[in-house]
């Protein structure tokens, strides 16, 4: 049972709204109400080059939100017929849309938070093509880290002038409903201790944090709780934003959401999950183990129910055999105590505050953590370069946690995203080569993960390396 089972009626079309579809006009409400006529252009434009496709499928994906398939190909074809113009009028723009999803409107109106996300998608886009490209140096590390806090700013996303609050959760789309309930538990715990809450906007333990907490804020009557979705093109088909979002942001690809992640959040939680979980924590641990990183204080606690004691013991021996016991200090394990997770996480963010004090970094955007090239470059999912890893113990630890995280990447794409699923059916599953003692645990971990179910949402998973 996934994640939408424990909330019935919560956003969940039903099957006849799968093939429910509207014809509507919508117009924006405060977030981009004029394109110049060279922007509309471009996002109109279906040839190469243009952003049409681009715009079209983060579009459909929002419209989407709440729908249990985690399968972009299959999503992309049940509404092939979706189209979207848009039509400029006196007072400014307005998006026509044919063919789109019945379960985003209620009685021939938009859901206002389908709505919001709807326009962050056009906001995020327009940005990114307009600014990105010959402004930023995306071959320099300090290039890319500047675009990323661009794209934040412009989204809105670094206004809060309070101290550290915010905490990134991590976790799978795809969890039992154990799991998920336990997701809301912690997020209530942080929400009654005024912290807001950063995760990739999808479902199961991208959601449930972030439910939990607008309960623990509603307690405390906080009214400006923030519930933060990082997202990017690949991955939002299969992981829609959630309806509890209030702040959706864009990336252009997994590299920069990742670099986003771990600038803007002050301290992660890790809940159950599979390889795109299993990226992110290697993403992190890379990047601390760096000798330029050492003294950056990063709470990062691993929860979950009593339950997944031993997805986390399963966990822990992987990174003590791959990555070794430098690795395994830069995190706590706290298992079925919300509370306590929410407590060492509060003691955690006023290390970070008194660290952000003495160098003078600023509280909303994390300058002074290293973010090497080799964790910004997009790694293009390819047959060949999945076979081209070096998965090798002649590596030092933070770079083969950078080439593991790659290869996490890369099984993501095959599961999951469009691109990814029409290579392994037309070439056949990836190849991962690497030394043994490195090959065999990664194998291990991953075949725990199938037989525990966490790497599809519905259906039977197919392995695609």
């Amino acid at each position: 049972m996934n994640d939408h089972a424990a909330d019935p009626g919560e956003g969940l079309p039903a099957a006849r709204d799968l093939a429910a579809v509207v014809h509507a006009k919508v117009a924006p409400k405060g977030l981009l109400e004029n394109l110049s006529q060279q922007e509309v252009d471009k996002l109109l434009d279906r040839g190469q080059g243009g952003l049409y496709p681009l715009f079209r499928q983060c579009a459909l994906a929002v419209l989407n939100c709440g729908t249990q398939l985690d399968d972009a190909r299959l999503i992309f074809e049940a509404f092939r017929d979706f189209d979207l113009r848009i039509v400029r009028q006196p007072w400014g723009i307005k998006l026509e849309m044919r063919h789109a999803p019945g379960s985003a409107f209620v009685d021939g109106q938009m859901i206002r938070g389908v709505k919001e996300h709807l326009f962050a998608v056009l906001r995020d886009i327009v940005y990114t093509h307009n600014e990105l490209v010959g402004r930023f140096d995306l071959a320099d590390p300090s290039g890319i880290t500047n675009a990323i806090f661009c794209i934040l700013r412009n989204a809105r996303a670094l206004d809060h002038k309070g101290g550290p609050d915010l905490v990134v959760c991590w976790g799978g789309h795809s969890i039992p409903r154990h799991e998920y309930d336990y997701t809301k538990k912690v997020g209530y715990e942080l929400g009654l201790r005024g912290l807001d809450i950063c995760t990739g906007c999808g479902p199961g333990a991208m959601k449930g944090p972030m439910k939990g907490a607008t309960i623990g804020h509603s307690k405390q009557r906080i009214k400006d709780g923030r519930y933060i979705g990082l997202t990017e093109p690949g991955i939002i088909a299969a992981e829609p934003p959630n309806p509890i979002v209030n702040q959706l942001v864009i990336l252009p690809d997994i590299e920069k959401r990742l670099e986003a992640f771990v600038r803007l959040g002050h301290g992660i939680i890790v809940f159950p999950g599979g390889a795109g979980t299993a990226e992110e924590i290697l993403y992190l641990l890379g990047l601390l183990l760096d000798p330029a990183n050492a003294d950056q204080p990063m709470p990062l606690i691993f929860t979950g129910p009593a339950q997944s004691a031993g997805y986390f013991e399963q966990l822990d021996r992987f990174i003590g055999r791959i990555l070794g016991p430098e690795a395994q200090q830069r995190y706590r394990i706290v298992v079925g105590d919300p509370a306590e997770v929410a407590r060492e996480m509060r003691r955690g963010l006023d290390q970070v505050r008194r660290r952000r004090r003495r160098s003078g970094d600023a509280y909303n955007f994390n300058w002074l953590l290293k973010v090497p090239g080799a964790f910004q470059q997009p790694f293009e999912v390819t047959h060949e370069s999945m076979a081209s890893l070096v998965l090798s113990r002649d590596l030092p630890v933070h770079e083969l946690a950078a080439n593991l995280r790659r290869a996490f990447s890369g099984i993501v794409a095959g599961n999951v995203k469009e691109q990814g699923i029409r290579q392994i059916e037309r070439d056949g599953p990836f190849e991962i080569h690497g030394d043994a003692d490195i090959a065999r645990p990664l194998d291990e971990l991953l075949r725990g993960f199938v037989a525990q179910r966490r790497m599809k949402l519905v259906g039977e998973y197919r392995p695609c390396y």
